[in-house]
């Protein structure tokens, strides 16, 4: 039923006038009628218009009923969309096209309207049932993802707790890596699935001792190897999963600190090696380590952090992705702000 009437919207396509005389004359009061005669026309008309059911005649020139259903179900937007058949050829052979071609009814003619109305009222019931249950899954669907989209940041703040305080750097990682996905090209679904994974990210923190996590200064070559340690350690938290999610989360968690020239860890991974979600999750986690407090460190100012990232373009990144960053690098100092780490305290003043 169409947004803007309470009245259901029929589609007649027959390419005798007389017949579509009758049937308007049937139908009018109680719906709304729209009218074709030739398939081609029907075609446009249920894809440019709200349509809830068709009435299509078998026999017609130039494409045959049997075809106009075809490629209205071919096409994702009119393939819901009930059809009836309504015909004078009433063989059995006829009807199995007519319901292997994706129809749900099949009339005969001369038709008897009280009938004709009451299929049709039955069709109409059983598509509302259907849109209905359609609508409901979407939104239970749209729950549980952003449910399990607020578990996986939670779980990944869990991390990030134990060496910043606030935790939002998962945060604006999910965005930049979200923005980057975009830029570059991946559909959208893609780039929604590396900001669910890259939460993930660094859970394998939770593993590192708090000698080596919460050392003020620089690390020792034992310390780093040990800090180093956690891109595995996430890998192994996560473990094998047969969600999709759960894989990729997996993965990035191992190789986001894989680097272009293969001087990362913990593979040594190089190029084209590494896989796409962690080249761009690897440029997006040092932009945000540049441009965040750090007990060693104030933050770097966003042009800093550009100059340096594309300094290291081939070495530490994908060029290709380092060339998408710089044109959509304003979009981070926006996200940057909004997801800002609060401003700490100032140091309570001492006696001399």
């Amino acid at each position: 039923m169409s947004e803007s009437s309470s009245r259901y919207t029929i589609l007649i396509v027959d390419d005798t006038p007389e017949n579509i005389a009758l049937l308007n004359a049937a139908l009018r009061d109680e719906f709304s009628i729209k009218v074709a005669t030739r398939g081609r026309k029907a075609i446009e008309i249920a894809r440019s218009l709200p349509v809830d059911i068709i009435l299509l005649d078998v026999m017609m020139p130039e494409m045959d009923g049997f075809e106009t259903c075809r490629r209205l179900k071919a096409d994702p937007m009119t393939r819901r969309i009930p059809v009836i058949f309504v015909t004078a050829r009433g063989d059995v052979e006829d009807e199995s096209v007519g319901f292997a071609c994706g129809g749900v009814d099949y009339i005969t003619k001369p038709l008897r309207y009280p009938v004709v109305r009451s299929r049709i009222k039955t069709h109409l019931a059983l598509y509302d049932q259907e849109r209905r249950l359609e609508a409901l899954v979407r939104e239970r669907t749209r729950e549980l993802a952003e449910t399990r989209m607020d578990i996986l940041q939670r779980l990944g703040r869990a991390a990030e707790y134990r060496d910043n305080e606030t935790g939002r750097h998962v945060i604006r990682i999910s965005h930049y890596c979200h923005l980057l996905a975009i830029a570059y090209g991946l559909p959208e679904e893609e780039a929604d699935l590396l900001r669910s994974a890259s939460t993930m990210h660094d859970i394998g923190k939770i593993g590192i001792p708090d000698r080596v996590l919460l050392k003020q200064g620089r690390l020792d070559a034992e310390e780093r190897a040990i800090i180093q340690q956690h891109c595995v350690i996430g890998h192994e938290i996560i473990g094998d999963h047969s969600s999709k999610l759960l894989q990729t989360a997996a993965l990035v968690a191992l190789t986001h600190h894989e680097r272009w020239d293969g001087t990362g860890y913990p593979n040594g991974l190089n190029g084209e090696d590494i896989p796409l979600f962690s080249r761009i999750l690897a440029l997006a986690d040092v932009f945000d380590a540049l441009t965040s407090r750090r007990p060693y460190k104030e933050p770097w100012s966003v042009a800093e952090a550009v100059a340096e990232i594309t300094a290291c373009s081939g070495s530490h990144f994908d060029p290709a992705v380092v060339r998408v960053f710089l044109e959509c690098h304003a979009a981070f100092e926006e996200i940057l702000r909004t997801y800002a780490d609060p401003t700490p305290p100032p140091e309570p003043a001492t006696d001399a």
